[in-house]
């Protein structure tokens, strides 16, 4: 099945990365994760506008300087942390193996670009507010591995932001 892209120059994007069977592996290699990203910044210009690490995916949204390389991106972050991790890998299926993948991430990627403002707004909302909807935490500020302390630092946050009030522009929000 081919796959098609969509590559608008000077836009966001929103990925969603999901581990092979939604293994539980990003919070425990959160530091190899880390480096991940910074192993894909030495090869591919982007900025990180906002990030949400769960235990079984990761939200992102990127700011590629050339839109065109995003999939690069991901794969660049998939192999690095694929080729450095070496815990608990499950056996995948045939289709993986036979691709010499070793099962830790899903093959594909989630992708929606962000083509407004207010679109911008709702993603990075939706991308801080996940803890709690997958009932990780029960407050948005709770939930460590977040840029949400960022934007609070920056002032576009209110510390306590999250609360059942602000759900409501949230709640219509499923991306996964």
């Amino acid at each position: 099945m081919n796959y098609r892209r969509v590559f608008i120059p000077n836009s966001y994007l929103h990925l969603i990365i999901v581990s092979y069977n939604r293994k539980n592996i990003f919070i425990n290699n959160i530091e190899l994760l880390k480096h991940a990203f910074k192993n894909a910044k030495q090869f591919f210009c982007f900025e990180i506008i906002a990030i949400c690490v769960l235990p079984d995916h990761i939200h992102v949204i990127l700011n590629p300087k050339n839109i065109k390389e995003y999939p690069k991106i991901i794969t660049s972050i998939k192999y690095y942390f694929s080729k450095n991790y070496n815990v608990g890998v499950e056996i995948p299926t045939y289709g993986y193996v036979n691709k010499g993948e070793k099962g830790i991430f899903q093959r594909r990627f989630f992708e929606h670009t962000i083509t407004s403002q207010e679109d911008l707004i709702n993603q990075i909302n939706y991308v801080h507010y996940n803890p709690v909807k997958h009932r990780l935490v029960n407050k948005v500020k709770d939930w460590k591995y977040s840029s949400f302390h960022k934007f609070v630092k920056q002032g576009l946050y209110e510390n306590d932001w999250g609360n059942v009030k602000d759900v409501e522009h949230i709640i219509d929000l499923n991306f996964e």
